[in-house]
Parts: structure tokens; C-alpha cells; sequence
């Protein structure tokens, strides 16, 4: 394969090649531009995308440059200052309860005296492995006990549990899609404790 870069960049035009000079350098320029910086800033200097001195004022809503950041003013009759939740007690699907409020895809809703249900739609298939029949084959020439092997059991898990909620007048339903037994009593026991909260 050749070589793509035999040699020294080809000279620009206008720029006669001086002996000893880096072909690579970069091109002589105004004296007050920086490498990296835009055309003719310096390395103090504002970049691209730095609001100007003189440029026009924030849109609204938004503090001026330079103006200390506080907590934004609470809007006519919206948001009051006070103590905020921690953080999400619990989710279930696209059921997410945090402090007081339940939060749906449909809009949040009141916890207290909210009314949750759970529903095990999943079903457990219990069958013999396919190995387990080779193993009882194979064995039973050597000794009877190959059949024990036929005694072997998997269990398998589809299904969902389906979590409703009502509260203040709105009502949510979800599916949330389990894979073992362990995983059907997580979600009754979450529901249990969102149960507990809701009292």
C-alpha cells in the first residue's frame, strides 16, 4: 500500500518555503489571536456562545447575567416555599409514590385514602427438562436408579400483576410483567406498603 503522506505538506500558495521552517506550524496570523480561541480573542476573552456587553436583555423568567442564582419566585397561587420530599417511596410500573402524591402518566393524585389492588395474573407451568429424560436413559443401563432422574421438576412463570389505584376521583391501572414467584410476591408486598402509606 503507498504511502499517503510521502512528505512535506505542498507549499500555499503566496508563502515561499524557508529552509529550517516546521512545514506544520501554524500560519502566521494578527498578533492578538490564540490558538483555540475564535478569531482575534484572547485567552481571557469571551468565546462563542458568552452573552456580549451590550446584547440583548434575557427573555423572561430568566436572571441577568451576572446576578446571583437563588430559588426561582414561587409563580401567582402555584408552588410555596416548604419542606420538599425526599425522594420516590416506591414505584410500580408507571405508578411512582413520593411524599404525599401519587404520580401517573395520567396526572398526580392525592395519597391519603387512596384504594390499591392487586390482581396475580401470572400462571406457573411445571414440566419435566428435557435433560432429565436423556440423564434417566442413560443411567438406566448402569443401574435402576436412572429413574429418579424422571423425577425432576422446572417450574417456569409467566404472566403479569396487574396494580390499580384510585384517589381523588381519578383512577390508574398498570401490568407489570413477572418472570418467578419471588418476583409476583415483590410486587404484592410493594403494593401492601403503598396500602400502609395511604391510610
Amino acid at each position: 500500500m503507498a504511502n499517503q503522506y510521502p512528505g512535506p505538506p505542498p507549499e500555499q500558495p503566496g508563502q515561499p518555503a524557508q529552509p529550517g521552517q516546521n512545514p506544520y506550524a501554524t500560519p502566521p496570523g494578527p498578533a492578538d489571536s490564540a490558538y483555540g480561541y475564535p478569531q482575534g480573542g484572547s485567552p481571557g476573552a469571551p468565546g462563542y456562545g458568552y452573552p456580549q456587553p451590550g446584547s440583548t436583555p434575557p427573555p423572561p423568567g430568566f436572571p441577568p447575567p451576572g446576578a446571583p442564582a437563588g430559588p426561582p419566585p414561587p409563580g401567582p397561587g402555584g408552588f410555596q416555599a416548604g419542606p420538599q420530599p425526599a425522594g420516590m417511596a416506591l414505584s410500580l410500573g408507571d405508578i411512582a409514590v413520593s411524599g404525599d402524591t401519587i404520580t401517573t402518566p395520567t396526572g398526580s393524585m392525592p395519597l391519603k385514602g387512596a384504594v390499591w389492588t392487586a390482581t396475580d395474573m401470572s400462571r406457573t407451568e411445571e414440566k419435566m427438562p428435557a435433560h432429565a429424560v436423556v440423564l434417566a436413559i442413560i443411567f438406566f443401563f448402569f443401574c435402576l436408579l436412572g429413574l429418579l432422574f424422571l423425577l425432576m421438576k422446572e417450574r417456569t412463570t409467566t404472566g403479569f400483576v396487574q396494580v390499580t389505584v384510585a384517589s381523588g376521583g381519578r383512577h390508574h391501572s398498570t401490568m407489570v410483567p413477572v418472570q418467578s414467584r419471588e418476583q409476583v410476591m415483590f410486587v404484592l408486598n410493594q403494593v401492601n406498603y403503598a396500602r400502609s402509606l395511604s391510610v
